[in-house]
């Protein structure tokens, strides 16, 4: 039996709370809100917006059972897996490294910027893009301050301008069509067009929200916000920071007792009221609303493939308003795209990095340099993600659409692996109830469904 805490910790107001769930809306903005649902919304219209309600539902339900473990125990979900089996850090390792060192989002980025700089390298400028980010994640005192607040600044920048771009060109007619949309039903049929790629749609899916195992790095903010049993867990430290030196990565959990168990009450309704507010609700509106734009703008005209929807809506606002509006739109889409990218590598070189320390730990007491083996993954995915787009990678959303998919497989795993931690290493009364058992088990059949189809097309 592991050490136990007499007391969980006192949790502290709401306000004071809000951080770890802007970094998950962060890792969305730049996939699923700009790029898949608009382009998807542009094609068919508002009729597939039923996926991406329950996309974020599932997501939110994922990720909250992933705070949940962290909240009881003060360490990571993975390390809660290794305990279950050694084997598992190493699918860990593959499905994350591998489809978030893609570069789509810096290729985006860099697409964007050189219409407006036609002098620039395309080329160029995503690599300079690629490396940027591992120079920002490289200083800084703490890396989770670093990462939250640029996601802060970002959401705070970008979405009151797309909020009110929609509100001027949009109608009745599209906010109609978008509550039918939440029920299924497009303009003469029900859930699925004809002519609907399964693949794009499953891309769109699973990147409502942050996608893939990116959702279980919400475990890690967690700690390092210090909630729960967090409170007494070592931090990363950048890597020129002095104290960056092994930490141990076993947590420890507290004292089922009455007094804990009125904490763990407020502790639970307090993470969820956070995560509902800021990742479902302020995420799902700007799914819809980046939509009903799109819907708004260039619905039946020829959009074209790549990033052409997103010309087409700028030139669509300049047509209808200025050329200030339009180009200020495409520089905004560039900056949510690089800092979807600045937390995706930040998230994931978190989780590649402390799989690796406990797939090669043989014992049970784990401990490890996670600001080197942070740093070490983080710029081995950007020189990957360099190299895959030197050779000739390059088209944003195919990248996008590619990534999307291998992360709908690691959700796929990511759903039940949760459940079963839980269940084997939290006590009853601090288990999931039975509706959030029910969503997790209906989330883990439609992406096994999904992706069957999809790869048996």
């Amino acid at each position: 039996m592991p050490n136990q805490s007499t007391k969980l910790p006192n949790p502290p107001s709401l306000i004071r709370t809000l951080g770890p769930s802007f970094i998950l809306l962060g890792l969305a903005l730049g996939s699923g809100e700009l790029i898949l649902w608009p382009y998807l919304s542009a094609k068919y219209g508002l009729g597939l917006l039923w996926g991406g309600l329950l996309g974020i539902t599932f997501q939110f339900v994922l990720n909250t059972e992933t705070m949940r473990y962290a909240l009881a125990w003060g360490e990571s979900v993975f390390v809660g897996f290794r305990k279950m089996s050694r084997l598992i850090p190493a699918w860990f390792i593959i499905s994350t490294f591998i489809p978030w060192s893609l570069p789509g989002f810096s290729s985006a980025s860099a697409q964007i910027l050189t219409r407006f700089f036609p002098f620039l390298n395309e080329k160029i400028v995503a690599i300079i893009l690629l490396l940027s980010v591992g120079v920002i994640l490289s200083t800084g005192k703490s890396l989770y301050k670093t990462i939250e607040q640029v996601q802060k600044l970002i959401i705070y920048l970008s979405l009151p301008f797309i909020f009110t771009l929609t509100f001027f060109f949009s109608s009745t007619v599209e906010w109609k069509e978008l509550a039918w949309g939440l029920i299924g039903r497009g303009d003469g049929w029900w859930f699925f067009p004809a002519g609907l790629s399964l693949t794009a749609f499953l891309g769109a899916f699973a990147y409502s929200g942050a996608g893939g195992n990116l959702n279980l790095a919400q475990s890690y903010y967690i700690k390092e916000k210090g909630f729960g049993m967090g409170r007494y867990s070592a931090k990363i430290k950048s890597l020129f920071t002095k104290g960056s030196e092994k930490i141990p990565l076993n947590g420890q959990t507290f004292i089922d007792s009455p007094s804990n168990r009125k904490l763990w009450h407020k502790w639970w309704t307090l993470i969820n009221t956070e995560h509902f507010l800021v990742f479902w609700l302020l995420g799902f509106l700007t799914i819809a609303v980046m939509a009903v734009l799109s819907k708004s703008l260039v619905y039946g005209a020829d959009v074209g493939e790549g990033l052409a929807f997103l010309y087409a809506q700028a030139s669509a606002i300049t047509t209808r308003s200025f050329a200030f509006f339009g180009t200020s739109f495409l520089f905004i889409a560039a900056l949510m795209l690089f800092s979807t990218h600045l937390g995706i590598l930040e998230s994931s070189s978190r989780i590649v990095s402390e799989n690796i320390y406990l797939f090669f730990n043989r014992g049970h007491k784990f401990k490890a340099n996670l600001s080197l083996g942070f740093y070490v993954a983080l710029w081995l995915q950007i020189f990957l993600g360099i190299i895959i787009y030197s050779i000739g990678w390059q088209e944003p959303r195919f990248l996008l659409t590619l990534s999307a998919t291998l992360n709908a497989g690691a959700m796929m795993v990511a759903f039940p692996l949760v459940y079963l931690l839980n269940k084997k290493h939290l006590p009853a009364h601090y288990q999931p109830s039975w509706w959030r058992k029910v969503l997790l088990l209906l989330a883990t059949i439609f992406f096994i469904g999904f992706m069957a189809i999809t790869l048996l097309k």
